[in-house]
């Protein structure tokens, strides 16, 4: 299970975001503990307004629990998970809500603690979180027999297109998934060897090289979106502007941003209007059957929600019925029948609340599975669509090379062609028979420069004297005809 944690202020806006239903299918408020409010909302602002009380500017511990996509775990895993938490950071006893979010066909968690101890007006200082956060984690996917990725064994292993709420936030803006976005870019800087192949790579998929302000070398999006060329690919500054060269050399974000207006916008906006339309016309169809199955999950849920609260509720009185008052019930006292009849129903109470959780943990992981297998014709549909535009960016780059008199894609078959039918042909043929001049005085390889040619060889050159090109190219080599 990924842990990820901050420190941070603005209750309102967290406390709509967690309640945000646009993008979360499926929304539940699991817990408001240690507050007087019994709302989310309501349970923020007060946090918030404690902390008025004191300098603390980050009043609120927020942490993401998001388990493995294939793993199915039950409510009970996510709160040790959340008591591990408040044990390494010290936040046992402290006001907190948790919230469940189901997206696209995953569960993940949301919980946020009031850092504020009410008593000595004070927040409780959380050092090293990432580290703690980092250790529980661990422990659960040990714990619990999950597969752990390799970045969470070694940082050295993570994974480079991990990216932070701030970068998904910019990347949405522009139209695209952060994590293309950010395999874009490195697929391009792999790929490349200068600047030259770097920009070409970057241009066949809408991305223009840039200088920012202040943060070296850019890269702009097709709408004008900036991300830091050595952030995304978390390399040094140093080591970009050394195989891109100086960052002062190459355009700025505003003279990028114009030429893509006055030379790319204009060509392209009709075309990538249909390829946007068409493609919000193959997703209609499958937006109309995930609206239509989130509708079918929340009735489901809240008609089995509402079975088992019936039946706790007589269960209930079943339960208390037991315990008789008056003098019958001061006589089962006496007896110490009460005490029984009481240990009784706690062990039943026990039970039937361990069965509702098993009964409700079934429904929703029956219906994870079906809206999964929704999910990925969605994702296949959205691959198709973006696998278009890029194609259409590709297109817009070979036509301003064209317009230039060059040919690269062509020219770039060309010589895979000459590389592939050079491996397919036999040894034999790739080396033709040398003459017994060539054998004893072979050319220099491809890599070794010539020596220029003096001004007087030059001269009995351009006047046909003695030696042809061949021989006079080769310098001064002996005679074997005498």
């Amino acid at each position: 299970m990924i842990l990820k944690g901050s420190q941070r202020g603005g209750a309102t806006q967290l406390g709509l975001h967690l309640l945000k239903t646009t993008e979360n299918e499926h929304v539940e408020v699991h817990e408001v503990s240690g507050f007087m409010s019994s709302d989310l909302l309501g349970a923020l602002r007060e946090a918030e307004a404690i902390s008025k009380g004191t300098r603390c500017k980050q009043p609120l511990f927020s942490v993401s629990l998001n388990p493995p996509e294939t793993e199915s775990v039950r409510v009970e895993v996510f709160e040790q998970a959340l008591a591990a938490i408040e044990e390494r950071n010290g936040l046992t006893g402290q006001p907190r809500v948790v919230v469940f979010h189901e997206k696209e066909g995953r569960r993940h968690c949301h919980a946020v603690w009031s850092r504020i101890d009410a008593e000595t007006m004070t927040a409780k200082p959380l050092p090293f979180f990432k580290n703690r956060l980092r250790e529980v984690s661990k422990e659960l996917y040990l714990e619990n027999g999950w597969k752990m990725p390799r970045g969470l064994m070694d940082s050295k292993d993570r994974d480079p297109r991990n990216f932070t709420l701030a970068e998904w936030q910019q990347a949405k803006r522009g139209g695209y998934g952060a994590r293309d976005m950010k395999a874009a870019i490195q697929e391009c800087w792999a790929v490349s060897d200068n600047r030259q192949s770097f920009t070409k790579a970057l241009e066949e998929r809408g991305i223009y090289l840039a200088k920012g302000d202040r943060r070296g070398h850019v890269a702009v999006t097709y709408q004008g979106e900036v991300h830091s060329i050595a952030r995304v690919i978390d390399k040094k500054a140093k080591e970009v502007s050394a195989k891109l060269g100086p960052a002062k050399d190459l355009q700025t974000v505003a003279d990028t941003r114009m030429r893509i207006a006055d030379d790319i916008a204009p060509r392209l906006k009709s075309y990538l209007q249909e390829a946007k339309g068409e493609a919000r016309k193959e997703l209609a169809p499958l937006e109309q059957q995930r609206q239509a199955m989130a509708a079918k999950h929340q009735f489901e849920r809240a008609r089995l929600d509402g079975g088992l609260k019936a039946r706790e509720e007589q269960e209930q009185r079943e339960r208390n019925e037991r315990l008789r008052k008056g003098l019958a019930g001061l006589w089962d006292r006496l007896r110490g029948e009460h005490a029984k009849r009481q240990k009784q129903n706690e062990i039943e109470a026990l039970f039937a609340l361990q069965r509702d959780r098993e009964q409700r943990h079934a429904l929703v992981q029956a219906q994870l599975a079906e809206r999964a297998n929704l999910q990925r014709d969605i994702r296949e549909a959205r691959a198709r669509h973006t696998e278009r535009l890029r194609a259409l960016h590709k297109d817009s780059a070979n036509y301003r090379l064209m317009k230039r008199g060059e040919a690269p894609e062509l020219k770039q078959e060309c010589d895979q062609t000459k590389i592939r039918n050079s491996v397919e042909r036999p040894m034999s043929e790739l080396r033709p028979p040398q003459t017994p001049t060539q054998a004893f005085n072979p050319k220099p390889s491809i890599s070794t420069p010539r020596r220029p040619l003096p001004q007087d060889r030059l001269q009995r050159l351009r006047e046909g004297q003695n030696r042809d090109a061949k021989s006079m190219d080769r310098g001064h080599e002996p005679d074997l005809e005498h």
